[in-house]
């Protein structure tokens, strides 16, 4: 029998469920779509029924396993999706879901009196994105479900308690809450005031890789293979695919995925004077993640290609790639900028006229990619300005990466070597897997060989930036 973990990811997409062995190696993966509830009461609400999702990840686990019948699990750990909760009632019952793409509270983000000192003790500025607000527009517009809240979890926290019955909250994740003390690292009863919220909802925290019990019998029973399994604390999705790569302190890591996190790992807590940046925890003890985020960059990419490729592998639009004139089509399409005051809410693709018979789909895709590389270079500066980065290369990790041509960009753009990890694409179940590895005392193994992509052309790509930079500027004036 093969010893193996399973790793439940809940991203904002889709849920996978993994089985992978403690040297990375992934035995079988499942995939289905989340599927999400618009709720009227809000102009900007989705919510997720969570017996709903929890029957898909049973379902996904029932066939992942079907796949591998010769093996063991010595644990399960989950990730998911920053900033999403699940609300629970007396009982422990779930309530409702609510995912980090739920803006329910932005109409009560005026009441906040010192976000400054918001900011000060979270290390990002308040807005709906996160879990406070979002529970402010469940107390003020849901009332019958606010009557019977006792807490709240993320979702990775969730998976865990619905597999092991003990309720905690990960660091990782507790910081994308608003409730949370970054520096002390813990909860702070001076942010459960600035909310009018009871302290009472918080979960106990519990540090990343550490057993949070045994599975429970129910699980147990219907997966013979996981008998005696260990529930482990994972942690925030993004924090788990930084974790992949094995990065050392003051590395900066590209996680290309639904959205473009540009984080720096660093040994202490850093504060932008001038409020553009995140800092969080990370899920190694005393480390924290500062970030600049580009956005919704991968799932534009993921629409796009939709349309484009529908049915074609990458490597047929890679093929295609090579082929474009760079300066064909120039694209614009809401990448978000730390430096912006305000966000771009309109955007589109600037060509010549009349249209050129030179023009192709790939040109619209490379130029969707340059937009990518182009934001994560806005934002790569913006980390830069608050702390120096001097180092001659950067990681990157997540599906986006797959993309030859967008590594290819970023380099060019950074003037920096790209570096990445051979299983790049599946970072944030990788990162599950260390987790499990260090929770349960497993040898880890020694870093592994990785592929450099040199930085060239680089004079040339800073002309095409420029002519980005000036359509993106044209582009929020009509607005």
């Amino acid at each position: 029998m093969t010893n193996a973990y399973i790793i439940i990811d809940i991203g904002t997409g889709n849920a996978r469920i993994a089985v992978a062995t403690g040297d990375g190696r992934i035995l079988s993966i499942e995939r289905e779509d989340i599927r999400y509830e618009k709720d009227d009461l809000y102009p900007d609400a989705l919510y997720f029924d969570t017996e709903i999702l929890w029957e898909q990840v049973l379902r996904m686990t029932d066939r992942a396993l079907a796949r591998v019948p010769e093996v063991r699990i010595a644990a399960f750990t989950g990730t998911s999706q920053r900033e999403g909760i699940v609300l629970l009632g007396a009982a422990g019952e779930s309530l409702i879901g609510l995912p980090n793409i739920d803006h329910r509270g932005r109409e009560w983000e005026g009441r906040l009196k010192d976000a400054a000192r918001v900011y000060q003790l979270t290390g990002r500025y308040p807005g709906s994105l996160f879990s406070a607000f979002k529970l402010l527009g469940i107390r003020e517009r849901r009332p019958e479900i606010w009557r019977s809240v006792s807490g709240f979890l993320s979702i990775s926290d969730w998976v865990q308690y619905r597999l092991s019955g003990v309720a905690r909250y990960e660091h990782s994740q507790a910081s994308e809450t608003l409730f949370y003390d970054i520096q002390n690292e813990g909860w702070s009863d001076e942010l459960c005031g600035m909310f009018d919220i009871d302290r009472a909802v918080l979960r106990p925290l519990q540090s990343s890789a550490t057993v949070l019990g045994p599975v429970v019998a129910e699980y147990a029973r219907r997966w013979p293979a996981a008998a005696g399994a260990s529930v482990v604390v994972g942690g925030a999705d993004t924090q788990l695919a930084i974790e992949s790569v094995r990065p050392a302190a003051d590395d900066v890591v590209i996680v290309s995925g639904t959205t473009t996190p540009v984080v720096r790992l660093m040994d202490g807590y850093v504060v932008d004077g001038r409020q553009r940046t995140w800092t969080g925890r990370h899920t190694s003890d005393d480390r924290f993640v500062l970030e600049a985020n580009a956005g919704v960059t991968g799932l534009n990419y993921q629409r796009l290609k939709a349309i484009f490729y529908p049915n074609e592998p990458y490597e047929r639009i890679e093929s295609e790639l090579a082929a474009v004139s760079c300066s064909d089509v120039v694209a614009s399409l809401g990448s978000v900028l730390a430096d912006e005051q305000t966000p771009v809410t309109r955007g589109g693709f600037l060509f010549s006229v009349p249209v050129s018979h030179e023009l192709t789909r790939a040109s619209f895709v490379w130029a969707t990619l340059w937009d990518i590389a182009c934001s994560i270079r806005e934002n790569y500066r913006t980390l830069c300005e608050v702390a120096v980065h001097d180092r001659d290369y950067v990681w990157a990790c997540g599906g986006g990466m797959q993309s030859r041509t967008l590594r290819r960009l970023i380099a060019g753009l950074l003037g920096k070597k790209v570096l990445l990890r051979r299983d790049y694409r599946q970072s944030s179940v990788i990162g599950g897997v260390y987790c499990c590895n260090r929770a349960l005392r497993v040898k880890q193994q020694p870093s592994r060989a990785c592929d450099v992509v040199e930085p060239v052309d680089e004079t040339y790509f800073a002309d095409l930036y420029r002519e980005w930079k000036g359509m993106r500027n044209a582009l929020k004036k009509l607005v």
